[in-house]
Parts: C-alpha cells; structure tokens; sequence
C-alpha cells in the first residue's frame, strides 16, 4: 500500500477519536497563558455579574450585579471602559424583614438583579430579587438612573412572578412586542413556579398553580420569541409525575404560550388557555438519557427556521463520575410535537394514557382567532401533556464530554470561506473552563480549552457580540471579555489547517493564519474545516534530506538548540505538545535509541551525556497524517567544565521550550569524607554512653550485694510455710542468718527483720510509708 494512503488511513483514523464520544480539546490554555490574553474589568465593592445586555449596536454592555447595575463601554480592541453606575440595595425595612424571615444578612438579603431587558430607545426594565422582596423598576438611559416617581424617589413596581424570591432560583424572561415574558417562582417558599405575561395592557396572564400544569421543583432555564412564529417558547425542568418510578425522574421539558392568547371568559380566567409542555429527549440510544438541563439558547438558520441548542447532565451521574451533552432540537419537531396527540389523567387508575378521541376544531392550543369555546378550555385544563417526546437531531447529541458539567451556552453560525455555516459553540462548565467546539458533519470538534478563572467558579452567563467578535463572560467577581477567533496562534500552514477553526484561514500570499470575518478577498485563502488535512490544503514544499525541518509551506518549524554538556551530565529534553491530538515520537541518532535514553511519560526524552549518546535528536508529532518536528536538540560530544549555553531560534508555530541548566562536573569527595567522620563521632558516642550506663548499673549492683539484702522474689519461692511461727522445722538460708542489714533508702536508715519478714523503719519513718514490705502471704 502506498506510504500517503497510509498516512491517509491513519488521519482518518485519529481523526475518528478525536470526534468519538468524549473528544479532547486539540489546545488548553491555562489561566494566564499570554497566548490567550482575556481582559476583565472588575469593580471593587461589586459582585455577582450575573446578567448581561448589549446595546443595540454592540458599544454598551450593561451588567446587573449585586445591588448593582452597570454601563460599561466595549469595543473590537479588547477594552471595557467603565461608563456608569447606578446603586439600587434594598431599603433598610426590607432588609430587616429578611432577617426577620430567617435568611442570611451576609449572603442573602440584598438585591440580585435578574431582569434587564430593553424596554424601547430610551429606557431599560430591570427587577431583581430586593431581599425576598421581588421589586422592578425603569432606567432612564440619558441620565442612567432609576426613573423617580410622584415624590422624588425612584418608582419602585411589585416584581413578583417576574423575578424570583430567592437569588438561587433560576429563572426566565423575554421581551415580547414591549410584554415581558417570565417563568421563575412566583411565591417566598420557593415552591410556586409560574410563567406569566406583565408590562402589557391586555390581562395579565399565568399558569394555574391549582392545576399544577408545572410541577413544584419546576426550573426555568431559557425563554425565546421566534420571528414569524406566534408563540413564545419556555425550557425548563421537572419531576415527571407521569411515571412511575421509586426515585423522582427528572425530565426536561419545552413548553409554549401564544402571543395572541387573552384568557378565557368564564373558564381559565386570567389563565393561559394555550400552555402545553412536551418532554425533551437528548440521549444516545440505549442509553441513560441527559435528563437535567442547564441551559439553552436558539439560533436562526439562514435558510429559515431555528434550531434550540440546550445543555444537559444525567442525575445519575454526577461530579466527576459524570458527564454532559449538547443536544439540538429544530423548530418543525417541536411543533410536530405539539401538534401531536395528548396525555391525560386516568383519574380511576391515576395514570397518565394516551388520549385516543377524536380532536375538537379548533384545535386546543392553537393560536386559532377568537374566544374558545367553554368545552375547549376545559379540555385544556387537563390536557396541556403531550403524549410524544421532542426527539434531538439526528437521534442523538451533538456533543458528548465525560468529567465535565456544561453550565452555559452560546452558539455562533460562522460561515468557512467556501461559504458553507458551522455552528462553533461556546460551553462554559462549572469549574470555570470554557469549551469551543464546531459541529462538523463527522462529529464535533473541540478546538480549545480555556481556564477563565484562576480560582474554580460556575461560569454564570455567557453573551455573545458577532458584530465584535467577542464573547462576554459573566462571573462573581467580574466580566471576561474572550475573543472568538485566536488566528495568530498558529504560524504555520498546517497549524491554521489542523485546527479546523472556521474563523481561521491562511493566507498563502501574507503566510499568516487570519481571521476569516476580517477579510474580504479570500481569493488566496486556504482551509480545510471538515477534515483538516494539511497535506490536501497547503502547498507542497519537501525537506531536503535531514536539514533543518520544515513544514510544508516553508517555514521552520522546529525549536534547534545546540548543547555542550559536561560528562555524565543528565539532560531532559522536552517535546512540545503544540496539540493534544498528535502522536509523538523520538528519532535518535543512527535511527535508533543507545543506552542511557528513556522517554518519560510526557514525552521528554532523558539521556546521559556520554560519548555514545552524542548527535541529533528530533521530536516529531504526527496528526491527521501530517508529520512534522517539534523540537531538534544538537547534543555535541560531552567535554570537562560546565556546560555552555546553546543558542535558541523562535520558529513559526512552535512554542520555544527550554532545557533544564546543564550541572557543572564536581567532585563529592569532601562531602563524603565529612559525612563519614560524623557517622564515626556519633558511634563512638553512642557506645561511649553504652558503657557508661552499664558500668552504672553493675556499681549499684554491688552494692546492695555488699548490703547482704534477701532478694524478695527469691525468699518468695522459698517460702513454704506461713511466717508465723509455726513449724519450728523451717530454716532459712545461711546468708538470712546474719540480722538486720542496713539500706540507706532515699535519706531514710531502714532496717530488715527477718524473723517477721518486714522492714523495721528507723527514727522518723512513719507506719505505712513508701518502701514498707508487703504483709503476709
């Protein structure tokens, strides 16, 4: 087979693993890295940057934090001016209230901004949560402050079922034709959930808590208005009670409310008579569903339609055991969905059966003109349960990461040169990383990992502005501002095609990697988006026998340095892994590895400086059937004194990484001659202090022998009859003959009496004092 379909089978082949259940991402930046320089404005006092707006021309962004509500000026540079500020904390009664309801004046009792929406021209509509006590208002965008009303204060409106109690509640809203559109908690216990439709001089509008058409724990997570369509679309999450299982099955849902609707006249009044829900299914077949979604966002399609993108997880599988999904979901099955049959109640059986009647004309639930019939409101009051599931595209996630939560979604449609979209998604995930991916039709591609955040945090919200290419990133203690093109990374033809980024393109007449967005004659341009093949793309320049290694569009592409180490001396030479995709391997001198060479786990090549170990060693990363050097070390034959330094060149592409500094040659001799003469002085007094208390030991000895003192366990053993006298015939040992002994026992003259086997205490020793003999046995 020939050597390039070879190369070819092997691309295919990582190319394959690379788009498999769980890719990896080809780049990871860390925290910091100045190859992905993030801006961040932060303020002090401030916290909690949870909601994000963009002006109508991309130049203001403004930020709902904490007591909080922000104007800051951005612009394409990478810049975040701060414009103004307008403070809105609770009033103190407010405050005190929420202590006094038990909540925590330190984390709690403040005022989370969750609604700021643009209301026209001139004034924005913001609510947030005032210390558990919902509260909206308007601001004023000339002046950018709170709109005051009869008495001078800011106007301060009732915001509850628009923005939750408790700032640890999700929620929900859209503007809608001037209607704000919510789904959140409508009550303090949490409890409650409600979609509801405020700012409109039509009836207010929301869903019957009585009925519960949502369940308790309901969790809102998105709400959009689609053009050209007649409804408004919520996504949330709840415990289904249509199954019946021992533990609570969570379900994702996707639920819709006409614009048109008004309530009924006797039936539902101030309710909606067009709330239907339908299960959302985001699962591989055979497989444990995605049930727990996080988010998701809505993307028109240039054809017409739109696709709802949403993130999810499995409550079977969480924390690091777990993993996340990207599923879509197209507008049509939706609708084919909710034009589908219903589920209905068995109120004998309590189960939830398919519903098998006829249908009535007009449908309920459709956005049909008119009041509704009695007999339809009614139907609707039961029947708001879909019977089939909202299938994803192509059966199936997109996206697939094990050991990550995905908390955040953006989605970008970015056109390749060939003018064919790629959708590029931006995942943040609750350890503060953010994903880019593009969907190909092969499968998705992770092309970078960034750390956004130095300590771990969720990613809270995630804004995107096309018309800059930026992506804004909100967290607790500020703004990220992330370019969504880095096209200077890659300096070589093969990197800027490997990457397979759709904002990227080489342009073979300036030989540097460019954003795509910013040109306009792409006439010179080259990519290769779906398979990535730089053998295919660039144009074809062949190294001549082992020079300096180039990659094929003539640049130099590998790190040379040359080493001059001392004999002995152990080197590590490090292989730069410029992607996580590649394989990577040695070629040693003579084509094949001497004694002294290992390869470490992270490819860095160890060798002792010797004679036999001298030459040219390259490393070369191979990836999607395009080989390269990364890295070349020239190590000259080992010679005495230090080593000298060796000359570095920065090449296109590569990351210059450096060697560890050589050792100098050095005698240990006198080290080892003072440790052994210490080891000898610590012996020798070890043994020393030995004798010493052995000497000790036999000198009290003596001693007391010299005493003739009766050793007491062995007149123990002697004794055969009791010492009181009886048994005439008993006779003690010779040595027992002699009397009383004499001790000197701590200052005290003691005396022994044999006869009656105990100590007689001299002058001044009391009865019972320490040392007397025990009594009779």
């Amino acid at each position: 087979m020939p050597a390039r379909a070879l190369c070819l089978m092997w691309g295919l082949a990582i190319s394959a693993a690379a788009l498999g259940p769980d890719p990896t991402p080809r780049v990871a930046f860390q925290w910091g890295d100045p190859r992905r320089i993030l801006p961040h404005f932060s303020l002090r006092g401030v916290s909690n940057y949870d909601v994000l707006l963009l002006s109508k021309d991309e130049d203001t962004l403004y930020v709902g934090a904490r007591d909080t509500i922000l104007s800051l000026g951005v612009d394409s540079t990478g810049t975040m001016a701060f414009k103004n500020l307008i403070p809105w904390a609770p009033m103190d009664e407010k405050k005190q209230e929420c202590v006094f309801k038990k909540k925590s004046n330190l984390t709690e009792c403040f005022n989370f901004i969750r609604v700021l929406v643009p209301l026209n021209q001139t004034h924005l509509y913001v609510c947030g949560t005032y210390a558990f006590s919902p509260t909206c208002s308007y601001v004023s965008l000339d002046t950018f402050t709170l709109v005051s009303g009869a008495q001078g204060q800011p106007l301060l409106l009732d915001g509850k079922g628009q923005s939750p109690f408790n700032p640890q509640h999700t929620y929900t809203a859209a503007l809608v034709d001037g209607e704000l559109y919510t789904g959140t908690m409508n009550n303090f216990q949490g409890n409650e959930p409600i979609i509801s439709r405020a700012l409109s001089n039509r009836t207010l509008l929301k869903t019957d808590a009585f009925l519960r058409w949502l369940q308790a724990d309901a969790a809102f997570v998105a709400s959009f208005s689609i053009p050209n369509d007649d409804k408004v679309y919520f996504f949330f999450e709840e415990t289904a009670n249509e199954f019946d299982f021992f533990e609570g099955l969570t379900v994702p849902r996707v639920a819709q409310v006409c614009k048109s609707d008004v309530g009924g006249d006797k039936v539902l009044q101030r309710k909606w008579t067009t709330f239907l829900k339908a299960q959302l299914s985001c699962a591989q077949p055979e497989r444990f569903p995605y049930n727990v979604i996080h988010h998701a966002v809505a993307l028109p399609q240039p054809a017409g339609g739109t696709v709802f993108y949403g993130v999810f997880s499995s409550q079977w599988e969480m924390g690091a055991t777990g993993g996340a999904a990207v599923c879509a979901f197209s507008q049509p099955a939706i609708k084919e969905v909710f034009n589908g049959k219903y589920k209905e109640l068995n109120k004998g059986s309590l189960r939830w059966t398919t519903y098998s009647e006829p249908v009535m004309v007009p449908r309920p639930g459709s956005c049909s003109v008119g009041p509704s019939s009695d007999k339809t409101l009614n139907f609707m009051k039961e029947h708001f349960l879909m019977d089939e599931k909202v299938e994803p595209m192509g059966l199936r996630p997109l996206l697939e990461k094990q050991d990550v939560t995905y908390t955040r979604l953006a989605v970008h449609q970015v056109p390749s040169i060939s003018g064919t979209q790629y959708p590029v998604l931006f995942l943040g995930t609750d350890q503060g990383l953010l994903h880019k991916a593009v969907v190909l039709p092969g499968g998705t591609h992770i092309i970078e990992e960034i750390q956004l955040f130095q300590e771990p945090e969720a990613v809270r919200n995630l804004l995107l502005s096309p018309a800059k290419g930026m992506l804004y990133v909100g967290f607790s203690r500020g703004v990220l501002q992330v370019p969504v093109a880095n096209c200077s990374l890659y300096q070589s033809c093969a990197d800027c095609i490997l990457a397979r980024d759709p904002f990227c393109a080489w342009d073979s007449l300036s030989h540097a990697c460019r954003e795509t967005r910013a040109g306009a004659n792409v006439t010179h341009w080259l990519q290769d988006v779906e398979m990535g093949f730089p053998n295919d793309t660039c144009p074809q320049s062949r190294p001549k026998g082992r020079a300096i290694g180039r990659s094929q569009d003539g640049v130099d592409s590998s790190v040379v340095k040359t080493l001059s180490p001392a004999p002995n001396t152990v080197l590590r030479l490090p292989c730069p892994r410029l992607s996580a995709l590649a394989n990577y391997n040695w070629r040693y001198p003579e084509q094949r590895p001497s004694e002294g060479v290992a390869v470490l786990a992270d490819h860095t090549l160890v060798l002792i400086a010797q004679n036999r170990t001298a030459g040219t060693y390259e490393c070369w990363a191979s990836e999607n059937g395009y080989s390269r050097p990364v890295a070349r070390y020239v190590v000259q034959q080992p010679r005495g004194g230090a080593g000298h330094p060796g000359y570095h060149s920065r090449v296109d592409g590569i990351a210059e990484e450096g060697v560890e500094p050589l050792s100098p040659h050095r005698s240990y001799w006198p080290q080892f001659v003072t440790v052994t003469v210490l080891l000898a002085v610590t012996l020798v007094g070890a043994v020393a202090m030995a004798l010493v208390s052995y000497h000790d030991r036999l000198k009290a000895k003596s001693k007391v022998q010299g005493c003739s003192s009766p050793p007491a366990t062995k007149a123990s053993q002697q004794e055969k009859v009791p010492l009181s006298g009886a048994g005439g015939d008993f006779q003690f040992p010779t040595s027992y003959q002699d009397g009383a002994c004499c001790l000197q026992m701590d200052g005290i003259s003691q005396a022994i009496d044999a006869d009656n086997n105990r100590l007689s205490a001299g002058p001044g020793l009391m009865d019972g004092a320490p040392g007397a003999a025990a009594g009779k046995a």
